[in-house]
């Protein structure tokens, strides 16, 4: 399910921002600082080029590239 990252609140967007970007593997040893890494993302949503899917079963929220979106989303 595609969560319009527009619909979340600034807080929960932050969080999942944060949390994503510092996630185990998450860096591939890039040494920008953490809050770069948050705007970078940010601005790919805003752009459309990346996307929140979240997986009901697992309850679990990744940050995609909207190109790395299954066809069955």
């Amino acid at each position: 399910m595609l969560i319009p990252w527009q619909q979340l609140q600034t807080d929960t967007l932050n969080n999942l921002l944060e949390d994503f970007v510092t996630r185990d593997g998450s860096d591939n040893g890039d040494e920008t600082p953490v809050n770069v890494r948050i705007e970078r993302a940010r601005r790919a949503l805003e752009k459309g080029t990346a996307v929140i899917l979240f997986d009901p079963s697992s309850g679990q929220c990744q940050l995609l590239l909207k190109s790395q979106v299954p066809a069955e989303v």
